[in-house]
């Protein structure tokens, strides 16, 4: 029996789990905060609290863990080392080019895995869905702040050659896929129409509201920053309101149009949505999934695709690097 710890960390708050090869012993979210903008000592000294924080839940001694995983956002090598600028939640200069793994693993006196957030909660619903399975192929999308992803083949999800593999929310949009005229988008990388210029919290703020707002001049998010108003979308259109739900079928209109990219480039066993996009009502969940399915232009043989949202929402990546640490270090 294995004995992991999973640990994601994000630019708030770190999440926990147990994992012994075959069930997570953390049912409930376990977090504590991050304290990122204090600065990598803090950072590590946090992760190192969260390992702590397993090993008091589940009764386990350090010196029988055998491997813990990590996961954060990227843009970060594949060995976890972050950019020589730094990274999303990462941006002081004491971060850039940190060897965070190495860093952790130093800490812990334990093997680290890495993976960035979103292969890690692809991993995770590829593993739900599929177990073991050599046969199967998934594709995740990530909808957050930004946009992250995942591919998994044959149980193992697709790194890269330098860890910015299924960067897929940078993958530019084909030219139609909006079929009511243009959306200008501009993305935070700095690419024009790209997937997270329009499914994403950003995209909303940047590119979504500005290009709806004077189709709905009387619209009450209007005299809301529009910083508060991007987070407000999801609550109005839960209420059924006419200008949120088109933002959202937008975002459904260039997630469908990607999806038939990646159809036509790994013919996946399933497609999975997840992020903060998917942490909405039932009703609005089922909506957003039917409106993704309605835009993608299936071929006939196609078009019993498995499309499903990543269970266990915030509790994915923590599970999924756990899954993958275990995997790494069997």
């Amino acid at each position: 029996m294995a004995k992991i710890v999973g640990l994601d960390l994000g630019g708030n708050s770190i999440n926990v789990t147990a994992y012994d090869g075959k069930r997570f012993l953390i049912e409930e979210m376990a977090e504590l905060p991050s304290l990122v903008t204090q600065g990598p000592k803090t950072c590590i000294s946090q992760l190192s609290a969260g390992f702590q924080k397993a090993l008091d839940l589940t009764g386990w001694d350090a010196s029988e863990i055998d491997a813990v995983g990590l996961d954060t956002p990227g843009p970060i090598s594949a060995d976890g080392v972050l950019c020589s600028k730094g990274a999303t939640n990462f941006s002081g200069e004491g971060y850039w080019n940190f060897d965070l793994r190495g860093a952790l693993s130093k800490a812990l006196g334990l093997p680290v895995s890495f993976l960035n957030d979103g292969n890690a909660a692809a991993l995770y619903a590829h593993w739900r869905q599929f177990g073991d399975d050599p046969s199967k192929t998934s594709v995740s999308l990530i909808v957050g702040t930004g946009l992250g992803g995942g591919v998994v083949a044959k149980g193992q999800v697709l790194v890269g050659r330098v860890g910015f593999a299924a960067e897929l929310g940078h993958v530019t949009l084909p030219g139609d896929w909006y079929p009511n005229g243009t959306i200008p988008a501009r993305c935070n990388c700095g690419k024009n129409s790209d997937l997270e210029s329009i499914a994403s919290l950003t995209g909303i703020e940047l590119n979504l509201l500005p290009y709806f707002f004077p189709k709905y001049p009387d619209h009450p998010l209007l005299s809301v920053p529009i910083k508060d108003a991007a987070k407000k979308v999801r609550g109005f259109a839960e209420k059924g309101d006419e200008m949120c739900r088109a933002i959202f079928r937008a975002q459904a209109w260039a997630l469908g149009a990607h999806i038939d990219q990646m159809i036509n480039v790994f013919d996946p066993d399933a497609v999975f949505i997840g992020g903060g996009v998917i942490e909405a009502s039932e009703e609005l969940r089922k909506w957003y999934l039917a409106a993704i399915r309605e835009s993608i232009p299936f071929r006939d043989e196609q078009s019993d695709l498995l499309i499903e949202i990543v269970p266990d929402g915030d509790k994915a990546g923590a599970r999924g690097v756990a899954v993958f640490a275990n995997q790494a270090f069997p």
